[in-house]
């Protein structure tokens, strides 16, 4: 997204791989918030009604405060500026914030309450919102963004957003087809246990592949999708199969396929990140390499 400041025209945009949103933002947030909160925006989904019965009038602040703390039941309120969520919970009230919202259009003016009566424009408003909360984010290098629809994304690094840039429709079977999407999707949400998931169905997915080509065992069956890739006895042959153990050494001696005590978390999402290129990477060249064809596509949610 361009902003039109001087730094991002001379410097270039802010790189987005924070992925936690601090106290300067979370201030920021919260002051749009309670500006919007203030204007009656968010009084498309709770809606203050005049007391002469002469229609809607602004936000309903008592019953946005209710179905926040019932649909976000992390989240304090009164919000503090000075009190900062964890950054998921940040996500879900801007989320929630984001189906409340529109564009306010006042209408006659009440002189005996000081009000005027509204209507909502909800595409206006719902874009103003996105659009004003994406700029906090990528002023500030957070690697989250809210979508059209005013849904959380994870901004994934540009060698990430590469390799997702490729979904498997036609793979020939129907439950390998499963596990390659939503790996892929799932892969894009903000929260780390939500890609730890994904990374485990990709290697599900992998471990599904093994067994689609012809052969008396699971080896041979590895085998021969190996041999489609490389001519056997090459050295990138060798590369391949050296490439296979090595990933399936990986899914079972950490905490990706089994969940045994004695095998290590994946902790960090910038492991989450490599270990999930990889394995992607390799699926790709070997669904392109047996004819079970690949189309490229956007990965989204790194615009």
């Amino acid at each position: 997204m361009s902003t039109g400041y001087f730094t991002d025209r001379e410097y270039g945009v802010r790189p987005a791989i924070s992925e936690t949103v601090d106290e300067r933002v979370w201030g920021a947030l919260h002051a749009l918030i309670d500006m919007r909160i203030g204007s009656g925006a968010f009084g498309f989904r709770f809606t203050d009604q005049c007391p002469d019965g002469n229609g809607p009038c602004g936000c309903d602040r008592q019953a946005f405060a209710q179905f926040l703390q019932a649909e976000v039941p992390w989240i304090d309120w009164p919000l503090r500026r000075s009190e900062l969520p964890e950054t998921p919970v940040v996500l879900d009230l801007l989320e929630f914030c984001a189906k409340a919202v529109g564009e306010p259009i006042l209408g006659s003016y009440h002189s005996y309450y000081g009000h005027h009566h509204m209507t909502w424009d909800r595409a206006a408003g719902l874009a103003s919102f996105v659009a004003d909360v994406n700029l906090l984010f990528q002023r500030n290098g957070i690697a989250f963004k809210l979508n059209a629809d005013g849904y959380a994304q994870r901004i994934l690094p540009q060698p990430v957003a590469q390799a997702l840039g490729w979904q498997m429709f036609a793979t020939g079977e129907a439950e390998l087809d499963r596990l390659l999407e939503y790996a892929r999707s799932r892969f894009l949400s903000p929260k780390l246990d939500d890609r730890r998931d994904a990374t485990e169905k990709l290697w599900d997915a992998f471990e599904r592949m093994k067994t689609l080509e012809p052969g008396s065992s699971k080896r041979a069956q590895a085998d021969a999708l190996l041999d489609r890739a490389a001519a056997p006895g090459t050295g990138m042959r060798d590369a391949l199969a050296a490439e296979a153990k090595a990933l399936t050494s990986i899914g079972n001696s950490l905490r990706i396929r089994h969940s045994e005590v004695t095998q290590e978390m994946i902790d960090r999402s910038e492991k989450l990140d490599w270990l999930f290129v990889r394995m992607f990477g390799f699926v790709r060249l070997l669904l392109l390499a047996s004819g079970r064809s690949a189309q490229p596509t956007s990965a989204g949610g790194n615009n």
